[in-house]
């Protein structure tokens, strides 16, 4: 075990939504503007909590809006002050133009966003169509499957966003009840451990430098619009390095590993899913079971959706004969976003197992063992038969 884990503080039993909270108050976060919506209004609420008791000095900002919520989160940053927000679905859907904002500014945002189903008709469970709805924002995006990883999640997020080579903001998502709700076992960091490890924040173009001044959210047309976007991408995709430091950082401070992809019975797998959130874990029971049963199946789970690991993607799934990636959220038309991912990822590689789109887990409906089990048993008899049945 690493020597550092005495900067740990002893085991607290934490659901998601507390780890999000108590991650913000240890990063010292200047500005928390926000409207809660289920079930990510626990976050704010605890952190509102701990400011009415005198525990952090920062700002807590009711809105009347969601949109409002991250538009106060914008005007702040840009201010010059470290900023964070939460939301689920709807509340999300209301933030969104402003998401655009957010990045297209390069000001460094944390959202805790507590996955949820979008209306109609009306959902408060969780499902990933929220997740789904911000791929193409420009925010680095990055998923939780537990509380203790919420918590790491969202303290990670800090570093990651406000990070020179990065300046962009960043999405801790978690899976909403299934996560957010469900207390477990988690190790935090000492408060001033956790504090040397985020940082001070490095202010670059703050407004309120009258030394420099500077303009934010100015208009562009066609004739510098297009290198913005272009150097907006660059940092995106230049991200995953960063990440990769700051994970490799974490692990020497606490013994915790993250990767950009986490993988699981992928060292001899024939047969393998590909998920998102909290199935990742209910996963890994279920390849244990069928390991005992001769069938060799193995779980990839992309930590990064954005920027999406396209390489590390595909190196987890070079030598299995059948994948399905499973979407939880309605695909609108078309097949899900995670299966047009890892097809992507493929295209280019030797690669060319069957590849099988799964809509699951839509509105809070479980996935369980035996139904993941069942999803492996047949990608096995697909995969020694060649077709998809």
């Amino acid at each position: 075990m690493n020597k550092n884990v005495m900067e740990l503080n002893e085991v607290e039993v934490w659901d998601g939504n507390m780890a999000n909270s108590q991650a913000l108050r240890q990063a010292d976060v200047d500005v928390v503007a926000a409207y809660p919506i289920t079930p990510s209004t626990a976050t704010v609420e605890n952190y509102a909590m701990f400011h009415a008791n005198g525990y952090i000095d920062g700002e807590v900002i009711m809105t009347e809006s969601e949109h409002a919520a991250m538009s106060g989160c914008v005007g702040a940053g840009a201010a010059g002050g470290r900023v964070a927000t939460a939301t689920s679905s709807q509340g999300l859907a209301l933030m969104i133009e402003v998401l655009y904002q957010a990045s297209g500014m390069r000001i460094p945002v944390v959202l805790c966003l507590v996955n949820r189903a979008l209306a109609a008709p009306l959902n408060v469970n969780g499902d990933h169509s929220d997740l789904y709805l911000t791929r193409d924002a420009g925010w680095v995006s990055i998923d939780a499957f537990s509380p203790q990883e919420a918590y790491d999640m969202t303290l990670m997020s800090f570093k990651i966003s406000e990070h020179p080579d990065v300046r962009l903001p960043v999405i801790s998502n978690q899976d909403g009840f299934m996560t957010s709700h469900t207390a477990q076992n988690v190790k935090p960091l000492k408060d001033d451990v956790a504090a040397k490890f985020v940082g001070e924040y490095l202010q670059v173009n703050a407004l309120l430098n009258f030394d420099k001044p500077v303009t934010h959210g100015v208009q562009t047309e066609q004739d510098w619009h297009f290198e913005h976007k272009a150097k907006q991408h660059a940092a995106l995709m230049g991200s995953k390095k960063v990440i990769q430091e700051i994970f490799a950082e974490f692990k020497e401070l606490t013994g915790r590993e993250y990767k950009v992809v986490e993988s699981y019975g992928m060292e001899d797998a024939e047969v393998a899913i590909v998920c998102l959130g909290s199935t990742f874990e209910t996963a890994m029971i279920a390849i244990d079971q069928l390991k005992e049963e001769g069938i060799k199946a193995g779980v990839v789970a992309p930590r990064l959706f954005r920027p999406f690991p396209l390489e590390e993607v595909a190196a987890e799934l070079q030598n299995v004969k059948a994948v399905a990636c499973m979407d939880r959220s309605a695909p609108g038309g078309t097949v899900g976003a995670l299966y047009n991912e890892v097809s992507g990822a493929l295209f280019n590689t030797p690669a060319r197992p069957l590849m099988t789109n799964l809509i699951y887990g839509l509105g809070g409906r479980d996935m369980t063992v035996a139904g993941l089990k069942d999803i492996f048993k047949t990608l096995d008899k697909d995969a020694k038969e060649g077709k998809i049945s």
